[in-house]
């Protein structure tokens, strides 16, 4: 058990009205992009797999929409009650996270899928999530409030388990440096004290000289990817999404760094068949599943008019696509996607 288990690290707020999000909003990322893609005709059962703000489901529900939410963030689902309440049961709510939609909903249910990767600005902005280094809150970042903590992790974790999460989900270059020092000045209680001490080390490696961006965003990414299992719930799911989707149903997937894009982009080149065949030397592997998307559109970024209007759009990648009739290949049929090699830090 970690320091920062036997201190009895604080559990998250159970309910949205009493927490400090009252007042903060959110701007949906790619929003009229995501609900043309869907192509929802009045009455279509929409699945919005992370509900976070509402932004998308209301889209939805105003499209005519039959609309089910899932959020694993039981402050998010408490915040979208009054949508629901007012929606005359066109709007369902469900404190789940988006990778267990199949169990849920059951096979080939939904006519549309929306997953939006990144988190609302209403959880980043307010301090008792712990996601931001902008503010000085509890070092927690579960959006469950469940499991381990952040605090938990650096406080209990070896410095190469510090050090692999930091360069392999943060893609920090120094992180053998940060990991070390994390170790050396440990407990840390709030996001302000970690994110002051990768500050120094971060500035320390560049001479003191400013970053565009802030030294510590590489590491709390990392942080809070490796809290919350983000790579793996969505791989599971996609995965889901393609057994709840109708023959002719869309997948509209926003992501907002690399990791996740790759990911996305890996998946649905594999379902779609279309990725790169072998070495023209070595026999061509043969393919024995139906492809279940349809080769997927282009990947589209924010207008300058949305980066204008909102900054925290600067890199989200939608990726569109639209399922066959085959059946879904499900979970363990492949490559995911995801980096496997450990780089290390030259820092």
């Amino acid at each position: 058990m970690s320091a920062a288990s036997r201190r009895g690290t604080p559990s998250l707020p159970d309910a949205a009205p009493a927490s400090s999000a009252q007042g903060l909003s959110h701007i949906p990322v790619l929003l009229a992009e995501v609900i043309g893609a869907l192509e929802i005709e009045p009455g279509a059962h929409v699945v919005d797999g992370t509900f976070g703000g509402g932004g998308y489901a209301k889209a939805a529900l105003d499209a005519g929409a039959i609309v089910t939410g899932f959020d694993r963030d039981p402050r998010a689902v408490a915040r979208g009650t009054p949508m629901a309440d007012a929606s005359a049961g066109q709007l369902r709510l469900i404190n789940r996270t988006f990778a267990g939609m199949a169990q849920a909903l059951g096979p080939a249910s939904a006519d549309a899928v929306a997953l939006d990767l990144g988190y609302s600005s209403i959880q980043m902005d307010d301090p008792a999530y712990g996601l931001s280094f902008q503010a000085d809150g509890p070092l927690d970042m579960r959006l469950s409030g469940e499991g381990e903590s952040a605090a938990d992790f650096v406080n209990g974790a070896s410095e190469a388990e510090i050090a692999d999460v930091l360069y392999l989900y943060g893609e920090e270059p120094a992180a053998r440096r940060i990991a070390r020092a994390i170790v050396a000045d440990r407990p840390f209680r709030t996001t302000g004290e970690l994110a002051g001490l990768v500050r120094r080390v971060v500035k320390a490696g560049k001479g003191g000289k400013d970053t565009k961006r802030d030294p510590a965003t590489r590491s709390f990414q990392a942080i809070r990817i490796r809290v919350n299992d983000e790579l793996g719930e969505l791989e599971r799911g996609l995965e889901a999404a393609e057994a709840v989707l109708k023959p002719g149903g869309r997948l509209a997937v926003v992501s907002f760094h690399s990791l996740e894009d790759r990911i996305v982009k890996h998946f649905l080149a594999e379902r779609s068949g279309s990725l790169p065949s072998g070495s023209r030397y070595l026999p061509e592997a043969r393919n024995v599943r139906a492809p279940t998307f349809e080769r997927p559109a282009k990947a589209r970024r924010p207008s300058d008019a949305e980066l204008l209007a909102n900054p925290r759009a600067r890199s989200a990648t939608l990726r569109v696509a639209r399922r066959t009739g085959a059946q879904a290949w499900g979970a363990g049929t492949g490559a995911n996607g995801r980096a496997e090699t450990h780089g290390e830090d030259r820092a």
